[in-house]
């Protein structure tokens, strides 16, 4: 098929009040990225020439979130979803490849579905292809009514269904493709004589059989279809999402000790034997690299993670975060838009942020690069090889030079030369017997009070 003869409408008009939020339906996560945007993406490489979305309210979020990417076309009123496709008319009026039609709240539907419709539609020279599923329960959805010669003769409402007819497995989905040579022949003719007066898509099916033009079914996993229009609905969709991401990096050659605590974005990306240990979180942009070992608990995003490191368990990488070959990353150690070279560590209960850490450097137990002053962030330089003591704070802007020793306890603020000691903490002094006296003294007060 030649690229320039597919169009993708996404149909988005639908105000999504059982979600219960401001934010428009089809823009929330799944995977980390907008439902919209995992159509648009699935899509992507089938190289449409055109994308439309309709929608109704929250134009200005749709258009915000996908800018120049597609076309919006508003329908209002919102009469139905046949009426939703009308509207693209000034967009798609002299368009004649084909037309795919998609919802913005069913975003698991997978490019080979989709470029099997279009395959489909080629090669049985149909219509009207309407994507079907064969669901463990049929509840109320449309049956589709295909004959002896694979023809689909009618798309059956299930109230307007004999008990014969609603003993067919077979369901609409209501995603379907249209010949854009027939298209707005088929949507014309459509009309709202129903209880809802509304003009309905699938009507297109008889219309098109009664002008004597083929229409086609294609099967489609019951998950693939499954629309989100509830938070409860948006769990299970992540869950249908999630479990397809593990086994795809499982297969990939990553090791997940317990798969289904862990939890994956849209654009993970992960090398060959790395190791992830039960509840890891990855948010969005994480590149980890060959032999890498993440502990449970870690919670990482906009990071990259270099060959052999080790991170956690209890880590938070975030974004910006760049580590080298070989780096260990401990419990309790939070890193922010730092780069930290090949063999350094930050063992424990650490944070360093807005710094470089060179090769091989060692930072000690409770170290905190001090970065921000109340308006604005600075940065800490450490050197290769250095050594820094356990519960010392980095005053930034500050460096600290190539092997050069911060003692325990240090509150850094100077330049620390290169194989040089520094040491800035209060002088220690002991008092003789003093404790003996302070707790006599204070057990005298107790009894009196009592």
């Amino acid at each position: 098929m030649n690229n320039s003869d597919l169009a993708i409408v996404i149909l988005a008009a639908g105000k999504g009040t059982r979600m219960k939020s401001s934010l428009h339906k089809v823009l929330h996560p799944l995977g980390g990225r907008p439902m919209l945007h995992h159509l648009m993406d699935t899509a992507s490489p089938l190289k449409p020439e055109r994308n439309v979305i309709v929608v109704g309210a929250g134009k200005e979020q749709v258009e915000a979130s996908v800018g120049h990417m597609a076309d919006i076309v508003v329908q209002e009123p919102q009469l139905g979803t046949g009426h939703a496709v009308q509207v693209t008319k000034d967009k798609l009026h002299d368009f004649k490849g084909d037309v795919l039609i998609l919802y913005g709240d069913v975003p698991l539907i997978t490019q080979d579905t989709m470029q099997k419709m279009i395959d489909t539609r080629a090669s049985s020279g149909a219509a009207v292809v309407v994507l079907g599923f064969t669901p463990a329960d049929a509840k109320a959805y449309g049956r589709l009514k295909v004959n002896d010669s694979g023809n689909l003769d009618a798309i059956i409402e299930f109230k307007d269904a004999s008990e014969e007819e609603r003993a067919i497995a077979l369901c609409n989905s209501g995603i379907m493709s249209l010949s854009g040579e027939h298209m707005f022949e088929l949507l014309d003719a459509l009309d709202d004589n129903n209880a809802a007066k509304e003009f309905y898509l699938t009507d297109v099916v008889e219309i098109a059989n009664k002008k004597g033009l083929n229409c086609a079914v294609v099967e489609a996993d019951e998950q693939e279809v499954m629309g989100v229009n509830s938070r409860s609905e948006l769990a299970e969709a992540e869950d249908v999402y999630q479990t397809s991401r593990r086994q795809y990096f499982m297969d990939e050659g990553v090791t997940l000790t317990d798969p289904s605590s862990v939890y994956f974005c849209h654009d993970t990306k992960i090398g060959c034997d790395v190791t992830i240990a039960p509840n890891v979180f990855f948010g969005p942009g994480v590149t980890i690299a060959d032999n890498v070992t993440i502990h449970s608990f870690s919670h990482l995003e906009g990071a990259s993670v270099g060959e052999g490191s080790s991170i956690g368990p209890f880590a938070r990488l975030r974004p910006a975060a760049e580590l080298g070959k070989g780096v260990k990353v401990g419990n309790f150690v939070e890193i922010k838009k730092a780069e930290v070279e090949d063999g350094a560590k930050i063992s424990h209960l650490s944070y360093v942020g807005d710094a470089r850490v060179g090769k091989n450097a060692n930072i000690g137990a409770g170290t905190i690069t001090c970065n921000y002053d109340g308006y604005f962030k600075y940065h800490t330089d450490i050197g290769e090889g250095a050594f820094i003591g356990s519960n010392s704070a980095l005053v930034a802007p500050v460096t600290i030079g190539d092997g050069a020793i911060v003692g325990a306890g240090s509150v850094v603020t100077m330049a620390v030369e290169a194989d040089a000691l520094a040491i800035a903490r209060g002088k220690q002094r002991s008092l003789g017997g003093w404790a003996t006296k302070f707790r006599t003294d204070q057990q005298k007060k107790k009894k009196n009070k009592g």
